[in-house]
């Protein structure tokens, strides 16, 4: 059984997956990791959505306020031994109807080109390859998505 639950940044088992969420990405993004994690930072998160299954925390994912219409999602992540569940698109699902219900219109979210399996996901879900967006402009290795909900 699959609970989904919305909760803060402030939430142990959201902070726990980011942990790991951080060292993947450590090695996927290799010089670039700095860069980008400057723009990761937990504080400002106050739309975190947690899957459990079985009562153990298994994938998160997380939005921020973009702009008037639009929510920027974050921090989405899987592990690894839960991964092709259908997990991450069940947080996904749920971070855009609370983002919908909030009155947003429009999610967007950056990923990095390496990652092919998060770009095949995003694409897989309706996101849209859009023009690199504010912090994201001229990095070469940045991949900026957009879904209108």
């Amino acid at each position: 059984m699959i609970q989904l639950k919305r909760v803060d940044s402030s939430n142990h088992d959201f902070v726990n997956l980011v942990k790991k969420l951080d060292a993947y990405l450590k090695i996927v993004d290799g010089d670039d990791h700095d860069f980008y994690n400057q723009y990761n930072g937990l504080e400002s998160l106050k739309n975190v959505v947690v899957l459990y299954t079985e009562d153990t925390p298994v994938s998160c994912g997380a939005f921020k306020t973009f702009d008037e219409t639009s929510v920027e999602i974050k921090r989405m992540f899987t592990l690894e031994d839960f991964r092709g569940n259908g997990f991450a698109e069940n947080v996904l699902l749920e971070l855009e109807a609370w983002a919908q219900e909030l009155g947003f219109r429009h999610c967007i979210l950056e990923t990095g080109a390496r990652q092919v399996e998060a770009i095949n996901f995003y694409n897989k879900n309706g996101y849209q390859l859009v023009e690199n967006y504010g912090q994201y402009e001229g990095v070469e290795n940045s991949r900026c998505f957009k879904k209108s909900l």
